[in-house]
């Protein structure tokens, strides 16, 4: 067509055929990929990178490593999809070496070398330190649920389990009590009701009673392994709470940790736990481990205030920052709060506002703390009494560390942005992976397999970040310089 920019012709012969290195610029970010795999020292990792002896060889671990991490790169998860895109993506081409493994085979690798696979993430994490990419010294923690291959149908609870039972029994009863009116029927005035419809109604009842007695298996199975829930398709999934527009996921809580210079995803975890609190200093003394930083500083929101937690953050010396929650019904009741209550510690007694000194009384454990309790018996005749208290006094309780808590909430009152930063820093990580996985988050099933999924998103996410830090020649060049055990002459 005249006018137009012309292609070569298909049938055109070339006098210097071209090669596949030709196809694949010299920025291209699949040259990324090749170079992280090739500085892996895959059998330390846990890969089995020796050939059987006997039979057909296998493909080399290096080889399906960069399948699956360019397929996460380019939201291709699928191992059918990999697999086509290996016969007609040139990238893929490139990056095999024109070898097309089948998807069983992608996925079994995938399956098979999980524990690997989530090391080579970590693997990727030492990396961005080695560049000074990890010299921050603020990290925010952040927890998010991700669906799992497990339909809300296909998941019960104990109180589940009974309600569908009561509605079962109640089917099973109306369509038994229109079995019993259509003989009544009959009798009296010898007209049948049609074959058809005795059918549906027989095939309907067949149905129920044999979902009750399934139902009534599945209760009694939780009741005697005292499990709280239940999930079908995916038996780790678990039932959870997120927000008020879409109360309940039935998935995983993926706990992660970013740093807030890079935004780079320094540590995460997939749990079942559908809630956050109690893994707060889990998550920061792994991000303590690839920091670089001596005085780690770890944010949080409300849902990880834990005095445990912040305690143990403490002494792992790292100084953690998470609102406390207010859970206290004084206020709407219109009563003091704990707030204005003020201690003082060289008196070790808590002024009221009514200016009267509460003082210490005794100690005792509580849900496994050491709690102090303080009171004065001055309460009856207070004028304030009815704003403070029902009881015959008020009573303070202070916990043995609650210095540590106190330091907590005073720097929030000194940075009130630092809830801020931890919003901008952590949450969009999130929503990006959200986005790459599509509606249906994951694909694969059970606890380990999930948490090796996850691992690769992470891993994408990063080099994707790291690319768009340093670009991607100097990330070449930096790849290229580590040292990496020799690559195999030919896959």
């Amino acid at each position: 067509m005249a006018g137009f920019v012309e292609g070569a012709g298909r049938q055109q012969a070339m006098l210097f055929p071209e090669t596949l290195d030709d196809y694949v610029g010299e920025a291209n970010p699949v040259r990324v990929v090749d170079a992280f795999v090739e500085m892996l020292d895959l059998a330390a990792l846990g890969f089995r990178t020796a050939a059987k002896e006997t039979g057909r060889p296998g493909y080399h671990p290096g080889l399906m490593l960069r399948i699956y991490v360019y397929g996460y790169l380019n939201r291709i998860q699928s191992s059918r999809r990999l697999e086509t895109e290996c016969g007609r993506n040139l990238e893929l081409i490139w990056l095999t070496s024109r070898l097309q493994p089948d998807f069983k085979t992608i996925a079994n690798f995938r399956k098979e070398n999980g524990p690997a696979i989530r090391k080579v993430c970590r693997q990727f994490v030492l990396f961005c330190r080695d560049m000074s990419l990890l010299d921050a010294d603020t990290v925010a923690v952040d927890g998010s649920r991700f669906k799992a291959v497990n339909a809300k149908s296909k998941s019960f609870t104990l109180e589940k389990l009974r309600r569908k039972t009561k509605d079962i029994d109640a089917g099973i009863a109306r369509y038994m009590a229109e079995l019993v009116r259509a003989d009544a029927a009959e009798a009296e005035g010898g007209q049948p009701l049609p074959k058809g419809r005795l059918e549906r109604l027989a095939r309907k009842l067949s149905f129920l009673v044999r979902e009750a007695e399934e139902t009534r298996a599945m209760q009694a199975r939780m009741e005697a392994s005292g499990e709280t829930q239940v999930s079908l398709t995916d038996p780790d999934a678990r039932s959870m709470t997120t927000t008020a527009r879409h109360p309940r996921v039935i998935g995983y809580n993926v706990q992660s940790v970013v740093d807030a210079e890079h935004h780079l995803i320094v540590a995460h975890e997939v749990t079942m736990q559908g809630f956050d609190r109690g893994a707060l200093s889990g998550m920061a003394i792994a991000a303590q481990e690839v920091m670089t930083t001596d005085d780690l500083h770890a944010v949080a929101d409300k849902g990880y205030y834990s005095s445990e937690q912040l305690l143990a953050c403490e002494r792992a010396g790292i100084t953690a920052t998470v609102p406390k929650p207010n859970t206290s019904g004084a206020g709407a009741r219109g009563q003091y709060d704990r707030a204005d209550f003020v201690y003082d510690a060289e008196s070790d007694t808590y002024a009221c506002p009514a200016g009267k000194a509460l003082t210490y009384r005794y100690a005792r454990a509580e849900d496994g703390l050491q709690m102090r309790r303080y009171w004065t018996n001055a309460c009856p005749g207070c004028p304030l009494k009815s704003m403070c208290t029902t009881g015959t006094e008020r009573r303070m309780r202070r916990w043995e560390h609650e210095d540590v808590l106190e330091r907590v909430q005073q720097r929030i009152a000194d940075d009130p942005l630092i809830m801020r930063i931890r919003r901008q820093t952590v949450e969009h990580p999130f929503g990006t992976i959200k986005a790459w996985m599509g509606a249906t988050h994951f694909t694969m099933k059970r606890l380990k397999n999930v948490a090796t999924e996850m691992a690769l998103h992470v891993l994408a996410y990063n080099m994707k970040r790291v690319m768009k830090i340093l670009g991607v020649p100097a990330m070449l060049a930096a790849l290229q310089a580590s040292t990496a055990p020799a690559r195999p002459a030919a896959w």
